[in-house]
Formats: C-alpha cells, sequence, structure tokens
C-alpha cells in the first residue's frame, strides 16, 4: 500500500470533490481517481460513491477514514523519530514559554545548553502566559516557563526566580555625568504610563500609582518588546522587568528612573510541569545556575 493514497483519500474525504484534492495535493484530477480506485482495490471495498457532482464515503470509506488517518500519524512519527537519530537525538523536550521570556532570557540559556546537551531536541512554542497551563495539562508540551503562578491541582508552579520591575524611560539625550539625576515624580506626571505588558503586577500597581498621581494617563499594550519599542520613541514610560531591557540600558537606549517614593514589585518566573520526569528536571537545574 503506497502512503500518498492514503493521503488522497484522507483530503478527498474532508472535500468531497475530487478536483479539490487535486488542486490542494497539486496533483491533476485523474490521478486522484487512480490513487483512490488503487487503494480501494488494496482495502477491497468501495471507498465514494457519486452524488451528483460530489463524491461522498461509503459505510466502509466511513469505517477506514480513522483507520487511514492513524496509519498516516504512524507512518509520519515514525519518519520524524527516525530523523531525529539520524541526527544525533535520543530524546525530546518540548517547552513553552512567554514571549516575554523567550525573548530575554531563553536564547542564551537554550544555547549553553544545547551545547552541553547535543542529544536531547529543543522544541518550543511561545504562548501567552495564560496559555501555558492548557498546553501543559494537554500533554502537548513537557515543561511551561511561565510569568503567572497558576493554581491547578494537577500542575506544579514552582518558582524559579525573581527579577526586580524598575521604571524604564526614554534616554534625555543628556550626558550621565552632568545631567542632573532622572525625577520619576515628573515623568509620571508628563509622560503616558504604559501599562498591562506583564500578567501579574499591574492591576496592584496602577492602583498604588492613582492615590499618588491621579490624573495619570495610562495606554495598555500587551506585549512587552512593543513597550520597549514604544520607550524608546518617546511614547511613553512604563515599569518592566529589569532582565527584559537589560541589554536596551546597558547600550544607553532607555534609562532606569529610581522610584524611592513607590515600593515596586517583583516580577517572578514559574516552572509549570505535570510530571517530574529526569529530562525536565535536568533542564530546571540547569536554568537554575543562571542569575537574572
Amino acid at each position: 500500500m503506497d502512503f500518498k493514497w492514503l493521503h488522497t483519500f484522507t483530503i478527498a474525504a474532508k472535500h468531497e470533490n475530487f478536483r479539490k484534492t487535486a488542486e490542494e495535493l497539486y496533483i491533476s484530477q485523474p490521478t486522484v481517481t487512480v490513487q483512490i480506485k488503487l487503494l480501494e482495490e488494496e482495502v477491497g471495498s468501495p471507498l465514494f460513491e457519486r452524488d451528483g457532482r460530489r463524491v461522498i464515503l461509503t459505510e466502509a470509506g466511513k469505517r477506514f477514514l480513522p483507520i487511514a488517518r492513524n496509519m498516516i500519524e504512524l507512518y509520519e512519527n515514525g519518519m520524524s523519530d527516525l530523523d531525529r537519530f539520524r541526527q544525533g537525538y535520543s530524546q525530546k523536550l518540548t517547552l513553552a514559554m512567554s514571549p516575554l521570556i523567550a525573548e530575554s532570557i531563553m536564547p542564551y540559556v537554550l544555547k549553553r545548553f544545547m551545547v552541553i546537551h547535543p542529544e536531547i531536541e529543543i522544541s518550543v512554542q511561545v504562548l501567552d502566559s495564560m496559555n501555558i497551563s492548557e498546553a501543559v495539562l494537554a500533554g502537548e508540551v513537557d515543561l511551561g516557563l511561565s510569568r503567572l503562578h497558576i493554581n491547578n491541582s494537577d500542575l506544579i508552579c514552582r518558582p524559579l526566580y525573581e527579577d526586580p520591575v524598575i521604571l524604564v524611560v526614554p534616554h534625555d539625550g543628556r550626558d550621565s555625568e552632568t545631567a542632573p539625576p532622572l525625577d520619576a515624580e515628573e515623568l509620571l506626571r508628563n509622560h503616558h504610563l504604559i501599562t498591562h505588558n506583564h500578567p501579574e503586577y499591574w492591576d496592584g500597581l496602577l492602583q498604588s500609582l492613582r492615590t499618588q498621581f491621579p490624573m495619570l494617563k495610562t495606554m495598555a499594550v500587551s506585549q512587552v518588546h512593543v513597550t520597549r519599542r514604544f520607550i524608546i520613541e518617546g511614547l511613553g514610560v512604563s515599569f518592566l522587568p529589569s532582565s527584559t531591557v537589560r541589554r536596551e540600558l546597558l547600550e544607553g537606549r532607555l534609562l532606569e528612573a529610581p522610584c524611592n517614593f513607590l515600593k515596586l514589585p517583583i516580577a517572578k518566573t514559574y516552572a509549570v510541569l505535570k510530571y517530574e520526569h529526569p529530562k525536565e528536571k535536568q533542564f530546571l537545574d540547569f536554568l537554575s545556575k543562571f542569575r537574572f
């Protein structure tokens, strides 16, 4: 049995039309007809019947469809596993992480980990923190790295590290040695505050700020990398985890304004997992050696 026949059969069952099947597979319509005929001869039953311009599954076709899909999935998984073996991988670790984590700390960590453990294939899904627990629960990923604490009795949620939150402002163009100190209160009065780029601390922080700055102007932006860009372009200021702006601070594209009048929150990163298998534990042990 040719697996191309099975694939053509499943696509034809989806469209109930051989012409559309041919278009999706970039083959001719007579080729579709021939492949379906050969498959029917192989299984010993007609799989489609004509209904005007449509083709519909016979009872045998309905019974065979899930079998065909399972055979294709088994074949593709097997070829994928063989390909990983040829590349030298003996294990696979699938991670889910928030965009904030993916773009700030993970490139460096993953590069080091992959050098030390070339036998482990790494796969990464970038998800919003609120969706990471669902991916772990469903078994779509082995381990989640989230900025949001998860309350679920079926999951383990373990704090990994703490990240100080700082007030980040655009560079004022002045020389750092001769310029007067930044006045955080003045900056908050005269600039938009870009909010809600982190899932944990904004509601409480905004409540504290509004008691001191009743006329505070805000602009919600859901992604940290967009917030950074907006600040650099002078659109506002924001409170961000220090690790997310480390490079921009070092390069002088952004500045930190001290906020002695305000108790700033701490942003936390959590490991979210369902099972503590050796490969998950190995990665978390490696991650714990870094300071962020």
